[in-house]
């Protein structure tokens, strides 16, 4: 494919869901639409909701070496020099007190916890279940473990409430202390007061010396809701969620189907 002029200098892209197949491979028609896309003057950027260390490998598989915006904003990490370059902890005090106050309208919560760091594991609960087989899993039994060491994000679920609901409940309970996001099926996060996608895309958009107006953004889940309300254009996938369509300027084929690579190669001409 043949770079041609591209009317946006950064092309900000989520992994799973929109860049990722379900595979977590990447076509190869995409891979060239975003070849032609960097060879026309625009630089590719990954914006994902994975924290650095479970997003590292991913990223080493593709052979991405630039920024990468990890963990819903919190963590900025240049994937050539594998280096964290800027992290955000959510307070763990703060974060207790959330749990207690979505647990006084919700009931029990099933628990998962991400560390803060270059090699920071993920902690799962009982009962916690785990659908990224990837994952690096490390449990615990003793809540207090939880709180032993700088978290970057708390997951969490319920026995009985779906997704949606339990996220409704969560920004209703405790939305005054933590941001609350949907990443994925069974991924309900709780972060940092005011983190979001477009927090992260926003400051490796300034070390990039690009602003929103540059910015197409690609995406699948509400988590990227944010970052559309930042980047100039927001596309979402065939297969996003309903709320992220809503908030999209276009809808394009889904990840399945080389999403990215359709409008890319539209406006490549």
């Amino acid at each position: 494919m043949s770079a041609g002029t591209l009317p946006y200098r950064l092309v900000a892209t989520d992994l799973d869901g929109t860049l990722l197949r379900p595979d977590h491979t990447v076509s190869a028609r995409t891979r060239a639409a975003l070849a032609a896309a960097t060879a026309a003057g625009a630089a590719h950027i990954v914006v994902t909701g994975r924290t650095v260390p479970v997003a590292r490998h991913i990223l080493d598989d593709l052979g991405y070496e630039g920024l990468a915006v990890c963990g819903q904003g919190a963590q900025l990490y240049h994937a050539g020099e594998h280096r964290l370059l800027t992290s955000v902890t959510l307070d763990r005090k703060v974060a207790m007190l959330a749990l207690e106050k979505i647990e006084a309208e919700t009931g029990p919560l099933l628990l998962a916890a991400a560390r803060d760091g270059l090699d920071g594991e993920v902690l799962f609960g009982p009962g916690y279940r785990v659908g990224h087989g990837e994952l690096p899993v490390s449990s615990f039994s003793d809540p207090d473990e939880v709180w032993s060491a700088p978290i970057s994000k708390l997951y969490i679920q319920h026995a009985e409430l779906g997704d949606d609901a339990l996220a409704d409940a969560a920004r209703n309970a405790a939305g005054g202390l933590v941001g609350v996001t949907m990443a994925g099926a069974g991924l309900v996060e709780l972060l940092p007061l005011g983190l979001t996608k477009a927090t992260g895309l926003s400051l490796a958009a300034r070390r990039l010396k690009m602003t929103a107006a540059d910015t197409i953004a690609f995406g699948d889940m509400p988590n990227d809701i944010p970052m559309f309300g930042w980047a100039k254009h927001g596309v979402a996938m065939a297969n996003a969620h309903d709320d992220l369509k809503a908030a999209a300027d276009e809808i394009t084929a889904s990840n399945e189907e080389d999403g990215i690579a359709v409008v890319l190669e539209r406006l490549l001409g």
